[in-house]
């Protein structure tokens, strides 16, 4: 009798698109057969006329290792008693036009390192996990109301080894990178290209490898005990994620088995013309559950906190990036793609379920109403949304010339008026500090000082705003050149004490914000905010208050954008009591041990409001003011 380790319900439930642990049959996996210990390999091809794997355990013969087609599933299988652990392989097709060539292992845990593109076959049992206090805590906590300050990192570019230039291990950088990130104040690391990928330039987001984490730094298990060390120094684990679309390299999913099979067979709905790359089929039940158990499988087995999804309006735009006559609309004659819709609420739906307390967040750059309601309301189900228009009104903000900043007001206040429509995370990401945008410091107007003074008032309103942060790596330290895959940050630049103090500075605003429930609490509430002025243009000062659910610790925040020092500064606020100041633009966050300076709110009226204080301003001056609603009697100025 042939081996056969998939059963008639592992290809009912793949063809159903629900076998959420389908990267356990598909692949290569030890196993036994006839008391022979070996490699079992499966592969799903339903165009090919014939499959056989090669590898290091055969000579890389096709004619060595055949594989069987299980009954009509498209499923091929073979059983191999010589091949281990570490042997390399790919399998060798025959498409019906009767082409032959090798494609890597769609569900291999590990690949050789780039530009060689071939399977290592990997067993991912055995690691003894130390984090279950971390998963036990996060099965409980609810996204919403927690905080997340998000370190964004390309890991291969963080830091580097000193000796060589070369890449730091998993291992490494776990100790390296928590040890920074504890110091800083995240609360999570947001990774940039873990999944095998050939292309350096791409940052990872054209993946080959879904179920590999890329050999650039170590195998599966290294990567296993970086997530592992990382949780038991309370820092989540969160990974850019790419359903979206795949690169045409000839080893990997393009025409897999001789034709059109994990992307749409029609390339008006198969290809990217801007981008060069493929689009998944979700239609295909079996192509959904590679993606779906994919998903699944870095939050099981990799214990991974959250998937930050990537390009999903170029999902659910069938003309995203298209011109008329380069899409085919849908069976209503729309633009909008169902079956990806489908995927989402599908997606979000078992993550929830399966994954308690893990994230999912979009990267949707559009208005698509509920990208973070919940599929049962006709929502897609995310946890959260990156909030792209923020982002956009900002840097444009932030860029001007002080001068004119008095006539684009609107557009750091425009924010609120959508703030609480999606659960959102205000975002200053890689994609904004590179191709000729400038780092955050360098898009920053005036001399030195001024970018240095400009970026400190803008990541104090960042800080502010209501929603979750996300800073790319090295703008905490105002990093100068533009990032780039190639080199590590410009660590350097920290012998500058102006760098330091930037550094110092944003520190401060992390353990502001982590220390603060005021300021994550109540986010998507709208008794949760209250602008203060709003419409003092002229100045180009914003200020607003930041509610603790508690009724104490609610913070005021004063941001200044001008080099104009405003001596005579008053500020209203909306409750008589003592106002104790946390931080400003001088001297950063206020240490603990050190006397922070205090006002006393009067009966003078000023911003609308019966009471208020007074705050000299310095160029570019912020201030951060703490004080309860619950407070002595007022005070007549």
């Amino acid at each position: 009798m042939a081996y056969q380790s998939i059963t008639e319900t592992d290809r009912y439930l793949f063809g159903k698109g629900t076998h959420y642990e389908i990267y356990e049959k598909l692949g290569a996996h030890p196993a036994v057969s006839r008391n022979r210990h070996g490699i079992s390999f499966a592969v799903w091809a339903p165009h090919a006329v014939s499959v056989s794997v090669i590898g290091d355990f055969n000579d890389w013969d096709p004619k060595k290792a055949p594989m069987k087609q299980l009954a009509d599933s498209g499923i091929w299988e073979t059983f191999v008693s010589n091949a281990k652990e570490g042997d390399l392989y790919k399998f060798y097709i025959t498409s019906q036009s009767g082409e032959h060539f090798a494609k890597a292992d769609p569900y291999a845990f590990a690949s050789e390192l780039r530009p060689k593109t071939a399977s290592r076959i990997c067993d991912l049992s055995g690691y003894l996990w130390q984090d279950q206090k971390w998963m036990d805590k996060r099965s409980k906590k609810k996204p919403i109301v927690e905080p997340y300050a998000i370190y964004e990192v390309q890991l291969g570019s963080w830091r580097r080894n000193p000796s060589d230039g070369n890449f730091l291990s998993y291992r490494e950088l776990a100790e390296s990178l928590s040890v920074y990130v504890k110091e800083m104040g995240y609360t999570h690391v947001e990774l940039i290209g873990i999944a095998e990928y050939p292309f350096d330039g791409s940052w990872g987001y054209q993946v080959t490898g879904y179920y590999a984490p890329t050999s650039r730094y170590g195998a599966p298990k290294d990567f296993m005990y970086f997530v592992d060390y990382l949780h038991q120094q309370n820092i989540g684990v969160i990974l850019d994620w790419v359903p979206a679309h795949f690169p045409k390299d000839a080893h990997g999913l393009s025409n897999f088995d001789g034709q059109p099979l994990y992307e749409y067979a029609d390339p008006k709905k198969g290809e990217h013309p801007d981008w060069g790359t493929k689009i998944f089929n979700y239609e295909c039940t079996e192509v959904s559950n590679f993606l779906i158990a994919n998903a699944l499988y870095w939050l099981e087995k990799y214990h991974v906190d959250g998937l930050r999804v990537d390009a999903v309006a170029s999902m659910l735009y069938l003309d995203y990036g298209k011109q008329d006559g380069q899409w085919v609309p849908n069976q209503y004659g729309e633009n909008k793609n169902l079956e990806a819709i489908e995927f989402f609420r599908h997606l979000n739906s078992i993550v929830r379920l399966r994954a308690p307390g893990a994230i999912t967040i979009a990267e949707e750059s559009t208005a698509w109403p509920g990208v973070t309601a919940a599929p049962e309301t006709g929502g897609l189900g995310f946890t959260f949304k990156w909030n792209m228009g923020w982002m956009h009104d900002f840097l444009s903000y932030m860029k001007e010339d002080p001068l004119f900043r008095k006539y684009h007001h609107h557009q750091m206040t425009f924010g609120m008026t959508y703030a609480h429509s999606e659960n959102f995370i205000l975002v200053l990401s890689h994609d904004e500090v590179v191709h000729l945008k400038r780092s955050m410091l360098e898009k920053m107007p005036g001399e030195d000082a001024d970018k240095f003074a400009n970026l400190k008032a803008g990541y104090t309103f960042l800080i502010g705003h209501p929603g979750k942060k996300l800073l790319f790596m090295g703008q905490e330290f105002g990093q100068r050149r533009e990032w780039s895959e190639e080199r590590e940050l410009d660590w350097f630049l920290l012998e500058d004490p102006k760098h330091q103090n930037l550094q110092r500075f944003f520190r401060g605003l992390l353990h502001l914000y982590r220390t603060h429930p005021a300021l994550y609490r109540k986010d998507q509430e709208w008794d949760g905010f209250q602008w203060i002025n709003c419409n003092d243009a002229e100045r180009s000062i914003f200020s607003f208050v930041r509610y603790s659910p508690t009724g104490k610790k609610h913070l005021l925040f004063i941001c200044s954008f001008t080099p104009v020092e405003r001596t005579d500064y008053r500020v209203g606020v909306p409750c008589p009591g003592t106002y104790t100041l946390l931080l400003d633009q001088t001297t950063g966050l206020y240490g603990r041990g050190k006397k922070k300076p205090v006002q006393h709110a009067v009966l003078s009226e000023c911003d609308g409001q019966e009471y208020s204080i007074d705050h000299p301003l310095a160029p570019y001056g912020v201030a951060v003011y703490e004080f309860s609603t619950k407070t002595d009697a007022p005070r007549k100025r």
